[in-house]
């Protein structure tokens, strides 16, 4: 919140009448007045030349004060004449109004030339300018990325009379302004943008930082990048893997083995997998001549375990272990999770049931915001009686699957096949949308009786109408702690509104996909392995790529391994157990045996 009389300061601008400087430099005075409310004005100093006028640099930092969000004035008799939807008429058919809407489509087009030439005309006819018509102007000057662009230094100007006219900024606008500084590859500014936000109270968001974070990366100013990095943390904004992948690259370019190492291991658990684009940085690092020399001969293999317990499984935090030339490579793993280039084993991680609750508590409370609380509170009360299940089905998504029209003997094949390989035989429970029982196919006489069956061994739940099915079937998947058979991403925004890491490490042990040949069904388990970046007890590495799904392309992976001596035996390879979070035993699974494993 801003005060009247509030300081804080920006970047210095300076002035020139024959090439405006990207930096405006001017102070404020305040005139003697008997009125309270006497607004601090600019003041210039000029010094004449025999061919320009310049102003001289009063202070290295212009301040920004008496600055309020004032409300516009408006006549209150004529208000009150006005309905409120008249009003809303009134103001988009105003002036300013229409700039606006000319302005936004200006911005949907990217037209900066048209945006400019429009707020010429505005300032010529005097127009009364806000905080959006700015934004949108800066915006606009922002997506210029040619350093000695004049369009760069006209976003400061438009910032410069913004200030003068004492319009309060917000995140967007400095974000817009850190990117324009960025542009004329000067991060330092960008980064001393941010400190001032903070001066105006407004929270940083992760694109703001990313100006001054890839400008000082793509300079190799690694030690800035890394003060970023820290004040990012320190501000509790969570790195990206855009963000980390650039961390990564300037590291491995300034032969910062430390920092590389623990950058991949930010990317373990933010990311899991990997861009093309990030996997070549972190191919580039094991070829460089950096990265052969880092890493220990000859280390303590029982502290390495301990690590691996203590971190959950697929990682030991223990630093590069082995010495010389890394063998990098692109690969894939067969269906138990070995690598098809070195032959090691990845590991399935597993999921702490606390979380799972933490999960199921903050789904509910989402789910219970979105629908009608009344229906999802009866729905969990339905599931007490009834639960647990083996598996969960969305019958919506299973019905459609490669159809024109839902069909009901299609999801019947599936749920059939879910009985027959559950271990207590029981039905999956199916969510279906009320609409789905009781019209359409619904009505065929066999239809009818399916949904009977299911209804009576208590195997079949209709969502309410004016319902997401989505929220139904995801929390009784996992609340029961089982599998889910959907074809669904679950990518869109109502995942999303999830804002959790938790919940992709869930689907990936959790989801089961469908696929249909000659229309009968075939199930694709989770895999019996995680799928995310994992460091082996060895010293080696398989990070896994977004490039193919597993389901129609085998995923690729990369995997980075040194040479060992081959004497050096694991106790696990001797025993062929797979190593758990919950110590060394058997590779084999069962199906719903807690959540750490749900495979057949």
């Amino acid at each position: 919140m801003l005060s009247r009389r509030s300081l804080v300061m920006l970047p210095s601008l300076s002035l020139t009448t024959t090439r405006p400087s990207p930096l405006f430099f001017f102070s404020f005075t305040k005139f003697p007045s008997t009125n309270s409310h006497t607004l601090r004005r600019p003041l210039l100093h000029p010094t004449t030349t025999t061919t320009t006028t310049q102003f001289t640099r009063p202070s290295p930092l212009f301040f920004f004060s008496s600055l309020s969000a004032a409300s516009p004035i408006h006549d209150s008799s004529s208000s009150t004449r006005l309905s409120k939807k008249a009003s809303r008429k009134a103001r988009r058919e105003s002036p300013e109004g229409l700039l606006k809407l000319k302005l936004d489509m200006c911005s949907k087009h990217g037209d900066v030339v048209e945006a400019l030439r429009l707020y010429d005309e505005a300032l010529r006819d005097g127009l009364n300018l806000v905080l959006l018509h700015y934004n949108v102007l800066l915006y606009l000057c922002s997506l210029d990325r040619n350093r000695g662009s004049h369009v760069l230094n006209r976003g400061f100007e438009i910032f410069q009379a913004m200030v003068v006219n004492k319009v309060v900024p917000n995140e967007a606008t400095f974000t817009s302004l850190a990117r324009i500084a960025a542009a004329k590859e000067d991060p330092d500014m960008a980064f001393d943008l941010i400190k001032k936000m903070k001066g105006f109270g407004i929270v940083p968001k992760l694109r703001s930082y990313g100006p001054a974070l890839f400008g000082f990366c793509e300079k190799g100013m690694a030690g800035k990048a890394y003060e970023v990095d820290s004040d990012m943390v320190e501000a509790g904004v969570v790195a990206e893997e855009a963000e980390l992948s650039a961390i990564l690259k300037v590291s491995g370019v300034c032969n910062n083995a430390h920092k590389v190492y623990e950058t991949m291991h930010r990317l373990r658990a933010a990311v899991r997998q990997v861009s093309e684009t990030t996997a070549g940085v972190i191919e580039d690092w094991f070829k460089c001549e950096e990265a052969k020399k880092v890493g220990l001969e000859n280390w303590d293999v029982s502290k390495v375990r301990e690590g691996v317990l203590k971190g959950g499984g697929g990682w030991h935090g223990q630093g590069w272990l082995g010495s010389g030339e890394w063998r990098v490579v692109s690969t894939q793993m067969d269906g138990t999770g070995v690598c098809q280039s070195c032959g090691e084993k990845l590991v399935c991680i597993d999921i702490d049931p606390k979380e799972t609750e933490n999960f199921a508590s903050s789904l509910t409370n989402v789910a219970c915001q979105k629908e009608v609380k009344a229906d999802f509170v009866r729905f969990q009360e339905w599931l007490q009686r009834h639960g647990p299940f083996d598996a969960v089905v969305d019958g919506a998504n299973v019905g459609l699957i490669n159809q024109h029209s839902f069909k009901f003997s299609q999801l019947n094949m599936v749920v059939k096949q879910l009985r027959q390989m559950s271990p207590s035989k029981r039905l999956p429970l199916v969510i279906l949308h009320k609409n789905r029982v009781t019209g359409g196919p619904a009505q065929h006489p066999n239809n009818k009786k399916l949904l009977e069956h299911w209804k009576n061994s208590g195997a079949l739940y209709a969502t309410p109408p004016g319902s997401n099915d989505d929220w139904y079937w995801l929390y009784a998947a996992v609340s029961c702690k089982c599998l889910l058979v959907t074809n669904d991403e679950m990518r869109d925004h109502l995942f999303q509104l999830l804002g959790t890491s938790f919940f992709p490490r869930w689907k990936e042990k959790h989801q089961i996909r469908l696929s249909f040949a000659q229309r009968e069904p075939t199930l694709h388990m989770p895999p019996p392995y995680s799928i995310v970046i994992q460091e082996s007890e060895k010293g080696s590495w398989h990070v896994p790529t977004i490039t193919g799904d597993d389901l129609e392309t085998p995923r690729q992976w990369l995997c980075a391994t040194r040479p060992r001596d081959a004497s050096w035996t694991d106790l696990g390879d001797c025993m062929g157990l797979d190593y758990h979070l919950k110590g060394w035993r058997p590779l084999f699974f069962l199906w719903n045996t807690g959540d750490s494993v749900s495979h057949f």
